[in-house]
């Protein structure tokens, strides 16, 4: 063997021990840090896990006083001092967290890595530099996106303690102070109004018109109303009307309430420790990729130590010569460039995700999204706007439906079918007019922003179909001004306003709960004029809006007395009469309904898990088109299933109503086992563990909370369900082309280990190919054409297949034989070019300088049969339909070029100028790959037909 040969032998059987011993520490390190970081989870959970707490929401104010040991005037302040000491400051405890070190460290602890960090070490001791900076660029480049971006524990627990309220109001020593939120105890009582981020947990004594958002919490799209009545033990969060939790909202109303728990007691801090401990599951990608690697290093052992053998038993090689052969068949067989080249192809399925709204934060999950099977969707502001608009009135004369969604006030009144001009139906103006005069909200238009809203969602609502109506809004209230009111309280129901004109009219609106409207009403306004009420039919249509999802309101009036300026409730309690009632829901979006229907062509199934009533789930259901929209468990039922009978459930149901953090989150991980790739989309802090645990989790990014976002592996820019569709287009189209990537790829290192392996078997002391070679052409060729197909278009009929099988591995037979006989053609052609420049008097840098040229340029031809896996390339779209593999094809000819004819390359690799006869040989041989590969497809889509029924 030439002694130039032997050097490099020598040096590359040094590099393979420097490898292992490199691979060893990273993955000593990389251990080392995840169970640091696990360590770390666990001590967080232990602290934020109570301790055995009475619920609170199941006892009296009293009891609650007497319970924690405080009073209605507040704590002294040397016994907050003392429960301070013992309870520790109101934040939610933090994790020790991981030096900058040791988090960069983490995102090398992967198997692509490992491969890219063994090809930039044999470039290095091969003193290719070139090739050495562009793989270790690679590597820090990953490694810095990774370190910036994916912080996703640390940085959703940060999101979560941000939630709470920096400051509050509380009574210490009978005097009201605002104090630091961190220094409140158990057994402060807290004063709330509007405008207030409630503090801490707490078990409210006096509500008075308290109305607070809990959406983060617990998906409900409109405040809750709050009172002090304890409800039973098993009532579910949504529902405990005597509590407010820390991180909610306060929009109306007043009230009080005593500290029952702080910091990781919260309940958002139970949420903080589930996001903690909530397992994060790796991409199908890497599993694969992890298991490729297996069978690649299997495979390169057993070739090296048989051509070993028989080089030592058969041929008479010393041992020493077929161990440095050996090393160097390994290197052939390497795929230098495949990891490069799948890290460049998530990158621009990134890139191209971003385009469409979908912004990716793990680079991983973009190839995931293309095995998602399941979809676990929040209700309120992902399938629906999370803007509450009026869907239907009911008169005294019919039942109108309300088109348009959101506070831009266009839309249309349509009775069976048809539309009706609001100015035609005098009473669906009346009653429209009195919902606007009785309302404290405000609508206003802004140029950039559009129409917002200041106040109750709800009566916001009802502004806005009575300006679609053609009500002027700030006229009507000029013209009948308000006097005094009674305001809305959960005690009765209702808010009732007097108004009087300037022509001498008085007169009262009242608009409330149905059920509480009702009782004070005698008559119903209709065509031709007031009848005494029909009770029992009212109700029916009452159920009925309800049935469908809608909150109801009911809408009367009242004569007053002339020149009367006050109002009590004396002047409310009967003789009203009922104008209508008004059904408001929370409606789909247009764009989510056409995306569910998407889903369905693609075989992914669509699933609702939202913390909001089951009947509204249903309905939202129902109309965004649910393949079962009309079964729906709720927490309460979940809770009395186990995991078992669950199991048996989970894959047939598709709506979940009424649903705690630990319902999705379990939902989750019992879909995953059934063995579902699960995405889960939300925007609330409650949803931060299922997102966490989901293999894709899918944020909000204008209504989303920062701590789902920083669960989340993908944000969405837009807020658009729609979009999760198209970014699973993108993700079946990123995973074809890595597919196309390893399937052109890999016959490369094919071909070239077959080279080695011949000329072993043949006894070939001076080999076709010298392995500094062997690398130029995996490099040279991976960065060209191999980068090309990662711009490869969607193919037809991408999204009217099937999801993919996670667990189906990268190779699949077809991929193997396909691999195979490419390799012995392009063993053949290049060995036997080879053979017949040495046959011809060829020196043996020529001979080698034509097999490298043969080999590029059958890679040049193998890459456009690789576009398409069987369907055809010998047509224009085939040949032409990818601009990026047509440059490539140019830049490649010309680095060829200069690897030929550049007296520097020539030093460098060995290798002499040929003439144009050659290069003409080398095309006609190297085209052969071409017609062949062709050839097979046709006979593999033929057999396909013939095997299809029918």
């Amino acid at each position: 063997m030439p002694e130039h040969d032997i050097l490099i032998f020598d040096i590359i059987s040094v590099e393979w021990l420097i490898a292992l011993l490199a691979i060893t520490v990273f993955v000593i390190v990389g251990g080392f840090v995840d169970r640091a970081s696990r360590r770390d989870q666990r001590a967080l959970v232990a602290k934020a896990r109570p301790s055995g707490e009475p619920p609170w929401h199941d006892v009296t104010a009293n009891e609650a006083l007497d319970r924690i040991g405080a009073s209605p005037a507040g704590l002294s302040p040397e016994e907050a001092r003392r429960r301070l000491e013992s309870h520790g400051p109101n934040r939610l405890p933090e994790a020790k967290s991981r030096g900058p070190l040791l988090r960069f460290l983490t995102h090398f602890h992967d198997v692509l890595i490992y491969v890219l960090l063994v090809a930039g070490l044999v470039t290095a001791l091969l003193q290719h530099w070139l090739d050495t900076g562009v793989i270790l660029g690679v590597v820090l480049i990953n490694a810095a996106i990774g370190f910036v971006q994916e912080g996703k524990a640390e940085d959703a627990l940060r999101a979560i303690r941000s939630m709470l309220s920096p400051h509050a109001m509380a009574w210490r020593g009978g005097r009201l102070v605002t104090l630091d939120a961190a220094d409140l105890v158990p057994g402060d009582l807290v004063q709330l109004q509007p405008g207030d981020k409630v503090p801490a947990d707490l078990r409210l004594l006096r509500a008075k018109g308290l109305q607070i958002e809990e959406a983060p919490l617990t998906g409900e799209s409109v405040p809750v109303e709050k009172g002090v009545e304890p409800v039973t033990s098993e009532t579910p969060l949504a529902e405990r009307r005597c509590m407010a939790y820390s991180g909610s909202l306060v929009t109306h109303g007043q009230g009080s309430g005593i500290v029952v728990a702080t910091g990781a007691a919260t309940e958002i801090g139970r949420i903080s420790a589930m996001v903690a401990n909530v397992q994060q599951l790796t991409t199908p990608l890497l599993r694969q990729m992890a298991q490729f690697g297996r069978w690649l290093t299997a495979a390169i052992l057993v070739l090296a130590s048989i051509s070993f053998a028989f080089g030592v038993l058969v041929r008479d090689y010393t041992a020493t010569e077929m161990f440095l052969a050996s090393v160097g068949l390994a290197v052939a067989a390497i795929p230098e460039g495949l990891p490069a080249i799948m890290t460049i192809t998530l990158a621009i399925g990134v890139q191209r995700m971003a385009g469409r709204n979908a912004i990716i934060r793990r680079l991983p999950a973009v190839e995931t999204l293309g095995t998602v099977g399941v979809i676990c969707s929040d209700k309120t502001g992902t399938l629906t706007c999370n803007v509450m608009t009026v869907a239907a009135i009911h008169t005294g004369e019919r039942l109108l439906t309300v088109t348009g969604t959101g506070y831009d006030p266009h839309g249309a009144f349509v009775h069976e079918g048809d539309a009706v001009l609001p100015r035609d139906d005098a009473l669906l103006n009346e009653t429209l007019r009195a919902a606007a005069l009785c309302n404290d909200a405000a609508l206003e238009q802004h140029s950039e922003s559009g129409w917002q809203l200041h106040g109750d969602p709800m009566e916001g609502a009802l502004l806005v179909a009575a300006v679609k109506a053609g009500l002027d809004l700030e006229a009507t209230n000029k013209r009948w001004p308000r006097s005094d009111l009674i305001p809305f309280e959960s005690a009765h129901k209702f808010m009732a306003t007097l108004h009087h004109s300037h022509k001498g009219e008085f007169f009262i609106v009242v608009k409330g709960a149905p059920e509480a409207v009702l009782d004070m009403c005698a008559k119903q306004r209709g065509a031709d004029g007031d009848e005494p009420i029909d009770a029992d039919q009212w109700v029916e249509r009452m159920e009925a809006m309800a049935a469908a999802g809608q909150r109801v309101l009911a809408i009367a009036v009242k004569p007053a007395e002339a020149h009367r300026l006050e109002l009590d409730f004396a002047d409310v309690d009967s003789d009203l009469t009922l104008l209508g009632l008004l059904g408001l829901m929370d409606p789909p979006r247009e764009e989510a309904i056409s995306a569910v229907r998407a889903c369905r062509e693609a075989g992914i199934r669509v699933k609702m898990i939202t913390g909001d009533h089951a009947a509204t789930a249903r309905a939202i259901a129902r109309r965004v088109g649910l393949t079962h929209p009309d079964e729906a468990l709720t927490g309460r039922e979940l809770d009395g299933l186990d995991d078992t009978a669950l199991q048996q459930r989970v894959t047939a149901v598709d709506v979940y109503a009424r649903v705690t953090p630990e319902h999705k989150l379990r939902l989750v991980q019992l879909l995953q086992h059934e063995g579902a790739t699960v995405a889960m989309t939300g925007d609330g802090v409650n949803d931060a563990p299922a997102l966490k645990r989901a293999d894709v989790g899918v944020a909000m990014g204008i209504n989303g909370t920062e701590a789902a976002k920083e669960a989340a592996e993908m944000v969405l820019a837009d807020d658009n369900f729609a979009s999760i569709a198209n970014a699973v287009e993108e993700g079946r189209t990123v995973y074809d082309n890595l597919k196309k990537a390893i399937l052109f790829i890999l016959p490369t290192n094919g071909g070239e280990a077959l080279v080695v392996l011949g000329a072993i078997l043949f006894g070939f002391h001076q080999f076709p190919l010298t392995p500094v070679q062997i690398l130029w052409v995996n490099m040279i060729t991976a960065v060209t054409l191999a980068l090309a197909l990662a711009f490869e278009p969607p193919e037809p009929g991408v999204m009217t297949r099937p999801p993919r099988d996670a667990r189906q591995p990268i190779l699949t037979p077809m991929f193997l034989w396909r691999i195979g006989y490419v390799s012995l053609i392009l063993m053949a052609g290049t060995f036997g070019l080879f053979l017949w420049e040495q046959h011809q008097g060829a020196s043996i840098e020529e001979a080698r300088t034509v097999a490298v040229n043969t080999l590029v340029m059958f890679e040049i031809f193998y890459l456009f049969n690789s576009r398409y896996t069987t369907a055809p390339v010998l047509n224009r779209n085939g040949l032409l339909g990818n601009r990026y593999a047509l440059y490539a094809v140019g830049l490649l000819l010309l680095f060829q070029l200069a690897f030929t004819y550049l007296p520097f390359m020539q030093t460098l690799f060995g290798t002499a100028a040929i003439d144009a006869g050659i290069w003409l040989r080398i095309l006609l041989v190297a085209a052969s790959v071409l017609f062949i590969v062709e050839l097979e497809k046709a006979l593999v889509r033929r057999w396909r037909r013939r095997s299809q029924p029918g």
